[in-house]
Parts: structure tokens; C-alpha cells; sequence
């Protein structure tokens, strides 16, 4: 019942923050590069596992480094007085990240990645 009404809740969130949302974070050029990308159908290696612990970590730094080009970018678009606050909170939130990349590799395993969005509800 719980993964029902959260995988309920992130599709209106998402469905929720239209594409002007996205475009925030994202530059045009990029967008028009991931339509093309996405035109063509998943890659094999999205569906490719992370076989070692170290793989795991490996991918998590990335997707850390990612968020962090992402805040740092969104920061960019503030008013000057929030731009700072922004970029250091954005900071402190990737070197929070990086030092805790193991715990935070040892929670995603335990999520699992099966999350069932519909059927009977128990």
C-alpha cells in the first residue's frame, strides 16, 4: 500500500511541475540533445547493473557531482543577495553527500528496485 500511494504522490509531484520546471535546470541545446537521445530509445546501459560496490560508488559520486552542477547552475539564475547563500548551501550539501557516498550507496540497496504503482492495495 505504502509504494502505491508514494509512487501516487512522486507522478502528481512530477506531473505537477510541468516542463517549465525542467526547463530551469536544463539549457535548451541539452534538452534538444536528450530528445534526440531518448528518440532513439534507452540505452543498454541504463538497464545495466552496477556489479561491484565500488561500481556503485563510482555512479553515486557522479550523480552527486551532477546535483551539485545543477544547484550551482540554478543558483546562478537568483537575485544576487540568495546567489551566495545558494551556491554555499549547494556546496555543503555535495560535501555532505561525498563524505557520506557509502551510506548513502547502502540505502539505495536496501530500498530494492522493485516499486509496484498499481494493482490491489493490501
Amino acid at each position: 500500500m505504502k509504494r502505491i500511494i508514494i509512487g501516487a504522490a512522486l507522478a502528481a509531484g512530477l506531473a505537477g511541475l510541468g516542463s517549465t520546471a525542467w526547463a530551469q535546470s536544463t539549457s535548451p541545446a541539452m534538452a534538444q540533445h536528450q530528445e534526440r537521445e531518448l528518440a532513439r530509445g534507452e540505452p543498454a546501459r541504463w538497464m545495466k547493473a552496477d556489479g561491484s560496490v565500488q561500481a556503485q560508488i563510482a555512479t553515486k559520486r557522479k550523480e552527486i557531482g551532477a546535483a551539485l552542477n545543477e544547484a550551482m547552475n540554478d543558483c546562478k539564475k537568483a537575485g544576487r543577495a540568495e546567489r551566495q547563500a545558494c551556491m554555499r548551501e549547494a556546496r555543503a550539501t555535495y560535501q555532505r553527500d561525498m563524505a557520506n557516498v557509502k551510506e548513502l550507496v547502502a540505502q539505495s540497496n536496501q530500498m530494492g528496485g522493485v516499486y509496484d504503482t498499481a494493482g490491489p492495495s493490501e
